[in-house]
């Protein structure tokens, strides 16, 4: 599987978020870097995590439409006349 990556911009989002929840809920600074290796290290210990949680998901919905799918053209089929 290919690393999760993300613009630059969603990044230094996310490393905002990171140093404001240590802050907050923590009463603790971390700088930059603390807050890029914490991330760094979530994303490849979560991320396989939620994106195979993401495909399973994913294929439930798509086995659903499939099936509704199904049941539209079986309701397309003629049923033969008895006479």
């Amino acid at each position: 599987m290919k690393p999760i990556k993300m613009t630059k911009e969603h990044r230094e989002t996310m490393l905002d978020h990171i140093q404001e929840y240590f802050e907050v809920e923590r009463g603790e600074s971390i700088g930059r870097l603390a807050a890029d290796n914490l991330l760094d290290f979530f994303m490849k210990e979560l991320g396989p995590i939620v994106y195979n949680q993401a495909l399973s998901d994913c294929r439930t919905l798509t086995m659903q439409r499939m099936q509704g799918l199904e049941e539209d053209i079986y309701a397309l089929e003629w049923k033969a006349s008895r006479k």
